[in-house]
């Protein structure tokens, strides 16, 4: 399995917490987090030449 692979599912286990949050604090953390991983995963895939610099940029 590819690190950003490993990444993503972090994100995934986030955005699970994030519905089953109790409150609005708890529910953004958890979002910050997910997207935080995601930003992790995307930048990886950069990383590892998967996708162009240019890619990164304009999904930003």
């Amino acid at each position: 399995m590819k690190q950003s692979d490993l990444l993503r599912e972090n994100a995934d286990n986030c955005l699970q917490l994030a519905e089953g949050a109790e409150g609005q604090p708890a529910f953004r953390r958890y979002m910050r987090m997910a997207n935080a991983w995601r930003a992790l995963a995307n930048e990886q895939d950069w990383l590892d030449g998967e996708v162009s610099p240019l890619a990164l940029y304009r999904k930003g």
